[in-house]
């Protein structure tokens, strides 16, 4: 490599970034397949932790900035306003390379492989989604429905969809996306629905599920479904104490 050419170097470091990212995620697979996923879950706990500790540390003396409580001081700068609006374009990044993997194996191998591909791969995510919400909010094992209450709204999909909370009961409540970024798109480009069902029970129960074990979902509507105009899809929580 010409060691005098900046944008080569500059592209080779960004490279690097995806390689470590790509070789993260493959250990946790790894590990999960060889020890289970509630093994592998406690090794990543400490895994990430401390790996996270070492890259800021050093990229912090490379770039120029302090940690503050684990956090680079740059974020802490921002305002709230600011954060907001890079919460919401880290989650809409999130879901544009969902839509674009989705979207890579159906053309070339069609809807149907995609589908199969999507699902498989909602039933690892969306546990590890509530599991990182459950750290974050320091959520316990038992948290019940006040506990996935408060983690569905720490979702990335709660950053960029309107969801609501409905028809509480002291052992269940009905939780309906309002606004789903995918549907709308969808919805102004005057196409069907995505028939997303298969792996909304996937990803609604895995989440719940991983949340509180006690928790029960119930699928009251999802596309390809009828749904009224006001939400796309609809899930019902209960919980037997």
């Amino acid at each position: 490599m010409n060691s005098q050419d900046p944008h080569q170097t500059a592209a080779l470091i960004i490279d690097y970034f995806h390689r470590t990212a790509i070789h993260h995620a493959l250990w946790y697979a790894e590990v999960q397949h060889q020890l289970g996923p509630e093994k592998a879950l406690q090794i990543l706990e400490n895994a990430y932790t401390l790996s996270y500790e070492v890259q800021m540390k050093r990229l912090g003396k490379i770039l120029g900035f302090e940690m503050n409580e684990g956090i680079p001081q740059p974020l802490l700068n921002k305002t709230e306003a600011e954060l907001q609006t890079l919460k919401e374009n880290v989650a809409a990044n999130w879901l544009a390379n969902d839509g674009i993997w989705f979207q890579a194996v159906e053309n070339q191998l069609g809807m149907s492989d995609a589908k199969r591909c999507n699902d498989a791969c909602w039933a690892q995510f969306s546990p590890f989604e509530a599991w990182s919400v459950k750290r974050m909010l320091s959520l316990g094992e038992s948290s019940g429905l006040e506990g996935l209450k408060r983690a569905l709204q720490y979702r990335l999909y709660a950053a960029i969809n309107t969801q609501e909370i409905v028809e509480e009961t002291p052992d269940s409540f009905v939780f309906r996306m309002v606004d789903c970024r995918v549907q709308s798109a969808r919805k102004r480009k005057n196409l069907d629905d995505y028939p997303c069902k298969s792996a909304g029970i996937v990803e609604y129960s895995t989440f719940a599920e991983a949340i509180d074990s006690r928790i029960q979902t119930q699928c009251i509507a999802c596309p390809p479904d009828a749904h009224p105009e006001g939400w796309y899809c609809a899930w019902k929580f209960s919980i037997t104490m």
